[in-house]
Formats: structure tokens, C-alpha cells, sequence
């Protein structure tokens, strides 16, 4: 019988624990136990639903979909039994904004990010110069250049678009683009890493513009897929879906792991959820596994990382920085939503000026150290990084003529607010917004989600250290790393990695 011990209860945990469980009861000879710190499963995702007279909100703490080229979440969700619960973001009505020069201008269309397919879809956008604009019609003329100048070493986002297209078109539309998925500084992100079809693109066609004109008329007049894929009531539908599947006794809850080592099977040391504070010394349980599957945060997973190292320093190999978010859904019933009008699009993004400086440094916060600062200083300094429009995303997250916006503070912002309450949080955001979109009233419900280094930095070299990383650990009998520090931040890829680790570990 082979004992697997799984620390962690978000999706990559409930997905692994999933795939167990399916072999498990076919009859394979392994028995599994999943162990989670916290009082709840999920991670990550978190879905609060608000039912009212009018009809139900559903308002994510956490991802609010996945991006459908992408399959693996949808295959999954549909082997729940989830297939009539998938939704698709309403692309009919899909622009996305920037704020400049304290105005939304909107990002021109066909675009895929930060490179146009059709360079005629510029000409009568305001976000760009006339500068910006020759660099664009440029860039489709350097081809051959651009092929032959490729770097054959991994180089930041930013070096990677300037190279393509200047200075202005990465920090008006590339920078506030990448940060808002991946909340890091586009001068260290890997664009090998976080945008490896556009190194390919490079590569084949020199031209990103070529290339996407390239595979455009490749696909011919067949009809696109949606940018992105959720379900009708919430991202939680899936962690609860796959708990459901689940038999409950193997799930433990608020037991974290203290210690773990491997002598010669794997003893997992864990804290007793029974302990009462009378008791003296604190009691602990002692486990033995012949595998255990990490899928904790980076955070969590490098101490036990650096107790099993054996000299090889294993856990220097993963990311050191990590970008903190900060959530705040807002909802207004029909009648207010009718008082204040908003874009026709998903959203908008914020650029980052040099004036959003950390205000907690990385190092301060893996120390503790706590700033001295007021809430009002704190909220003043935290400029918006992004603001979804939720109900024209997907409109069927909210009541018909109903409203929901989710403002996102992240990376420095995020930090300076980390101890502000949730109101200094809620007001912070409520004022941003009616600078940017006019007179707004007060929302009905809010609901603060914090997320403290939760995007584990993908900086330059990222692949290679993870290369390294993998191979150091197949050295180690019995050990997996599985989350959103390694090979992919989104739901598809924490889903991929751990189906496929678990089926490894049927063989």
C-alpha cells in the first residue's frame, strides 16, 4: 500500500487528491491523506454568493475564470458534472481600458495584448502617439531584423518589448497589462516564462505583428473561441465540486505540517486540531508516507524545502518575490446602478507611476517587520492597479440591471494597505473609482479579500532555475511541488500539473 500525504487544500491539492481518489477506488493499492492549515479548502479561490430579493450576486475573492485556450480547467469541470454551470465572458461587448492622462482611453482593437493584427485599428486611437504608432508600422518592416537579433538567453518583458516596439507602448499598454495578471515588475519577469508564444512568434516570424497576421488568416473564417471561460455561480462551484468527490475523512482541516523529513520514509509531523491550551507540551502527530505532495504558497513550502535540502540548497531555486493583491467587490442593486454610468467594456487598468514605491519591502515582510504608517497615508499612497466591471464581463454574475465592479490594489499598494481595515480598504478604492468614472454611491455590499504574496515572481531565468529545481528533486525519492510558483500561475495549469503528478504516482 503506498501512503501519499498532500499538504495543502487549494486546487492543486483538491485536484491531485481528486485523481487519487478516482484510481483509488478502481482499485489501486495507495491511501491518501490531504492536510490543510486553514478552516477552509479552495486556496486561492473564493466565491461569496449574496442572495436577495432581486436575485442572486456572485462576487470572486480570487480568479473569476480561466482562459479558454486553455483546456484543462474546462475538461475538468465538465468530468464534475459542471458542463451546463460553464459560461463565457461576453466578448460581443469586450474593450478594456487604460487611464491616462486621468482619462479611460480605450485599448484599440484587435489586439492581442500589446500587438495589433491590423495596424488600421490604430489610426484613430488617442492612447497612442504618433511616435508609438510608427514604431507599431515599424516593427512589421523589421522582421528579418528582428529574427536575426533574437537572443538565444532568456531576457525581461520589458527588454523584449522595446526591442519590438519602445519605451511608450510598454509602459502605456504592455506594463499595466502583465501586472494585472501577474502583479509584477515587467523590468524582471521572464518573457520566456510568462509569455513564451510571443519568444516563439519571434523566433519563426521576427515580426509579432506578422506573426499574428500569420496565424489569423491560418484560421480562416472560423469562428473564435471566448477570451475566457467561469462558472454561473462562481469558481468555487469547481473546488466544491471536486471536495464533494472527495471522502471526507481524508480530508483534515486546520492541521497544518510543522516538520517533514525523510528517514527513511517520509515522517510528516503534524499539529494536533484536538489541542486544547491546557495541555502541556503541545501535542503533535507523526505520520509516516512514502510520498508527500507539496502545493502550498512558496512561502510555506521553502522552510520544509530548506530541512530536507542535504546541502544542495534546493529552495534558493525557487522564487524569492512574490506580488500581494488586495480584492474589493462592490454590488449596487438595479435602482442605484440606474444613478452612474460605467464604460461598455471589462474593465480598466491603472499604469504604475514612480510613485508607488514598496512600502514594504520583501525582506521586511519575511521578517515581520511592520512600517510605521497611518491608514490615511496608507490609502492616500495606494494608487488602483485595475477595475473589472463584473456584470459586463459576465452578466451572469449579478440581478438584471444590477451592478458589480472588483477594484484590485496590487504589489506595492496591496502592501501599504495590508493592515489598513477593510472600510480605509473599501473608501481607498470608492474614491479612486469616482475620480476615474464620476459621482458613484455608496455600494450595498463589499466583501475585502487580502492575498499576501500570492504571485510567486517569475523573474528573468525563471525556466532554467526550475529545469535545475526538477532535477534536484528527482534525485529525492517521493517528493512533488505543485502550485503557482513553477510552471504556471492560472487555474489550467495548476490543474494540468496536478492531474499528471498524481497519475505519476499510479505507475
Amino acid at each position: 500500500m503506498k501512503r501519499i500525504a498532500i499538504i495543502g487544500g487549494g486546487i492543486s491539492g483538491l485536484t491531485a487528491a481528486y485523481e487519487l481518489e478516482l484510481a483509488r477506488q478502481k482499485g489501486a493499492a495507495i491511501d491518501w491523506h490531504l492536510y490543510e492549515a486553514s478552516h477552509r479548502l479552495g486556496g486561492i479561490i473564493q466565491t461569496t454568493r449574496i442572495d436577495t430579493p432581486e436575485g442572486r450576486y456572485i462576487l470572486e475573492g480570487g480568479p473569476d475564470g480561466w482562459v479558454t485556450e486553455k483546456p484543462w480547467a474546462r475538461d475538468l469541470a465538465i468530468e464534475l458534472g459542471l458542463e451546463s454551470e460553464l459560461i463565457d465572458s461576453n466578448d460581443a461587448t469586450r474593450k478594456t481600458y487604460i487611464l491616462k492622462d486621468a482619462t479611460l482611453q480605450a485599448i484599440p482593437d484587435a489586439m492581442r495584448m500589446m500587438v495589433p493584427t491590423d495596424l488600421a485599428a490604430l489610426e484613430g486611437s488617442p492612447l497612442f502617439s504618433a511616435s508609438a504608432k510608427a514604431a507599431y508600422a515599424a516593427e512589421l518592416t523589421r522582421a528579418e531584423e528582428l529574427t536575426a537579433t533574437s537572443p538565444q538567453h532568456d531576457e525581461s518583458v520589458a527588454d523584449f518589448v522595446r526591442r519590438h516596439f519602445g519605451e511608450e507602448v510598454l509602459t502605456t499598454l504592455a506594463a499595466p497589462l502583465l501586472s494585472g495578471v501577474f502583479g509584477g515588475d515587467v523590468n524582471k519577469l521572464s518573457v520566456r516564462a510568462v509569455m513564451p508564444q510571443f519568444v516563439r512568434m519571434e523566433q519563426e516570424h521576427g515580426s509579432l505583428i506578422a506573426a499574428l497576421q500569420a496565424s489569423s488568416k491560418a484560421r480562416g473564417e472560423r469562428q473564435p473561441q471566448p477570451i475566457f471561460t467561469s462558472l454561473r455561480n462562481g469558481i468555487a462551484s469547481l473546488t466544491e465540486a471536486l471536495t464533494a468527490r472527495l471522502p471526507q475523512d481524508r480530508l483534515h482541516l486546520n492541521t497544518p505540517a510543522l516538520h517533514i523529513w525523510d528517514d527513511p520514509r517520509w515522517q510528516v509531523i503534524l499539529d494536533d486540531p484536538t489541542f486544547e491550551p491546557q495541555k502541556v507540551p503541545h501535542p503533535a502527530i507523526v505520520d509516516l508516507f512514502d510520498h508527500v505532495i507539496f502545493t502550498t504558497s512558496v512561502d510555506t513550502t521553502k522552510p520544509f524545502l530548506a530541512a530536507i535540502d542535504y546541502n544542495r540548497r534546493i529552495d534558493k531555486l525557487l522564487p524569492t518575490d512574490a506580488s500581494s493583491a488586495i480584492l474589493v467587490a462592490m454590488t449596487w442593486p438595479a435602482d442605484l446602478a440606474l444613478t452612474f454610468t460605467i464604460p461598455q467594456g471589462f474593465g480598466f487598468l491603472v499604469p504604475q507611476t514612480t510613485r508607488q514605491e514598496p512600502v514594504i519591502s520583501t525582506e521586511a515582510q519575511r521578517s515581520g517587520e511592520i512600517p510605521a504608517f497611518t491608514a490615511a497615508d496608507t490609502a492616500a499612497d495606494a494608487p488602483l492597479l485595475a477595475c473589472t466591471f463584473v456584470d459586463q464581463k459576465f452578466p451572469h454574475r449579478s440581478p438584471a440591471g444590477a451592478r458589480i465592479l472588483r477594484a484590485f490594489f496590487g504589489g506595492p499598494s496591496a502592501e501599504a494597505l495590508a493592515h489598513a481595515t477593510d472600510e480605509t480598504i473599501t473608501h481607498a478604492a470608492l474614491t479612486q473609482l469616482r475620480e476615474i468614472l464620476g459621482p458613484i454611491p455608496d455600494p450595498i455590499h463589499t466583501h475585502v479579500r487580502r492575498l499576501p504574496r500570492s504571485l510567486p515572481q517569475y523573474e528573468v531565468g525563471h525556466q532554467k532555475r526550475i529545469a535545475q529545481l526538477e532535477a534536484l528533486i528527482a534525485d529525492i525519492p517521493g517528493l512533488t511541488l505543485l502550485g503557482n510558483a513553477y510552471r504556471g500561475v492560472g487555474l489550467p495549469d495548476l490543474i494540468r500539473d496536478a492531474r499528471s503528478a498524481a497519475r505519476r504516482q499510479l505507475t
